[in-house]
């Protein structure tokens, strides 16, 4: 399964690289924002930024809701660097405007994906990823890995190449359990990929080493 770092935050990615799982990177405008990245020209240096810490895909969601001004805003995000997918809503210019960009050689990310429906028609049309928001589908008391567990099934059914990026992942479980599913990708924020490095049985069974190391030195000291 592929690691993706859901963030706009250039320290985090650029700390989630270094640590040698990282495959790619997801963001949206509120994780810009959050970063206190606005404007059209600043927007568009920071996506090259990010281009220039990773190796892999780095999705790049366009603002446009219509499908004449989506292709443009979308054709101009895959010019910036070859590493760019296209983010793209689930509504219904996003599904003609990804089998536009597909048409094209355009990769894209289908995003704000609800529904196995949604999936299906994201798969059709031609998207490179989906993304099941199963973070969000949980906050409404809905199973967000079972969605991924039928979307697992439909493109298994049909051969679908478009790969399932589970995203708004909270926490390491559901990391670990879309890995146990079937998802071809999971985004997650920095604190949900480093917690997967921690148990207490590492942490006690280093400190015994460490401390058994330290009595040995002293006994040969004394000798």
């Amino acid at each position: 399964m592929k690691f993706f770092i859901d963030t706009a935050n250039l320290a985090h990615i650029k700390e989630a690289y270094e640590l040698g799982v990282l495959d790619g990177v997801t963001t949206n405008p509120s994780l810009m924002a959050k970063e206190g990245i606005s404007g059209h020209e600043n927007v568009i240096n920071h996506y090259k930024a990010i281009c220039e810490i990773v190796d892999g895909d780095v999705s790049a969601e366009v603002i446009a809701t219509t499908f004449e001004e989506m292709v443009i805003e979308g054709e101009a995000l895959a010019a910036l660097h070859p590493q760019i997918v296209v983010k793209v809503p689930m509504i219904k210019d996003g599904v003609r405007a990804i089998k536009y960009f597909t048409s094209k050689g355009i990769r894209t990310n289908c995003t704000l994906v609800f529904s196995a429906g949604q999936a299906l028609l994201a798969a059709k049309a031609g998207a490179t990823y989906v993304s099941p928001f199963i973070g969000r589908l949980d906050d409404v008391s809905t199973d967000g890995l079972t969605l991924i567990e039928d979307i697992r099934t439909i493109y298994d059914n049909y051969g679908y190449e478009t790969q399932i990026l589970a995203a708004s992942a909270r926490h390491p479980m559901h990391i670990i359990n879309c890995a146990k599913i079937g998802s071809d990708v999971v985004t997650a924020p920095l604190s949900a990929i480093v917690a997967l490095l921690k148990h207490p049985l590492t942490d006690n069974g280093l400190a015994q080493f460490l401390a058994d190391y330290a009595k040995a030195a002293e006994l040969e000291a004394v000798k």
